[in-house]
């Protein structure tokens, strides 16, 4: 897997935008609905007049985050950082068993256990089981987190987590570029922003991708994986091009 992916993107509009970058949910095993949030959000000058591109990077790898909710999770509201979180891995389609499930505690304070191999976790996921509390006094998000290049980690998807059980969750490598003020750790409206955002599909091997914003709206995505020039450096090989509305 690639020690990083990154989002270059332009403004090829003639105003100024605000942009916020964010990830497909994962799949839980839970039957609450599923929250996302905000993992970077920035203004972006025209390229033609200021020559401004936003280069987000994070790391691929798997973070199982969880965190006291302060209220109810609802779009435009700040989700904030994690309060505890573990590099975690995904459980394999084959091969040894590997360190796949991490036990939420409360008390003393809020954490999570270095993890552990748990064989009925399914394929391409990760385990939280969470604590015993109180969900009437405190409740706790529980999911998905995302590590910047500048060290930040922040809740990207979860739910509210029932007290003593086994939290499954299966991560996407599908992020998505959208217009709007959402700075990183704001709660989001997945079903209305993906369907008009640009898609940077990492599921797919890509490793970079170029995004520009149109003119009219639209948005041209161009996917891109690691390789080598032909004087053996390394470089990009754009394997496609395409534009959405």
């Amino acid at each position: 897997m690639a020690t990083t992916i990154t989002i270059n993107l332009k403004n090829d509009s003639s105003t100024a935008q605000d942009f916020c970058f964010f990830q497909q949910p994962a799949q839980y095993s839970s039957s609450g609905p599923v929250y996302v949030s905000s993992l970077c959000g920035q203004p972006l000058l025209p390229y033609a007049t200021s020559g401004a591109v936003i280069s987000f990077m994070f790391t691929p790898k798997s973070y199982a985050g969880v965190q006291q909710q302060i209220a109810p999770p609802k779009p435009g509201q700040p989700v904030g950082q994690a309060g505890a979180l573990r590099a975690i891995e995904l459980t394999p389609a084959q091969g040894a068993p590997i360190n796949n499930t991490t036990t939420m505690s409360v008390s003393p304070s809020l954490g999570l256990s270095m993890p552990t191999s748990t064989d009925d976790v399914p394929v391409g996921a990760f385990r939280i089981v969470t604590a015993v509390f109180d969900p009437t006094l405190t409740n706790y998000n529980a999911g998905v987190a995302m590590e910047s290049l500048a060290g930040g980690i922040l809740l990207s998807n979860f739910v509210t987590a029932l007290p003593n059980a086994r939290l499954d969750c299966t991560p996407s490598l599908k992020f998505y570029v959208q217009t709007g003020k959402y700075v990183a750790g704001t709660v989001l409206s997945f079903a209305s922003l993906s369907p008009t955002a640009a898609l940077c599909d990492a599921a797919a091997g890509y490793t970079a991708f170029g995004v520009s914003y149109n003119t009219d709206g639209t948005w041209t995505v161009k996917n891109m994986v690691a390789g080598l020039l032909k004087d053996g450096k390394p470089g990009l090989i754009v394997k496609s091009e395409f534009t959405t509305s």
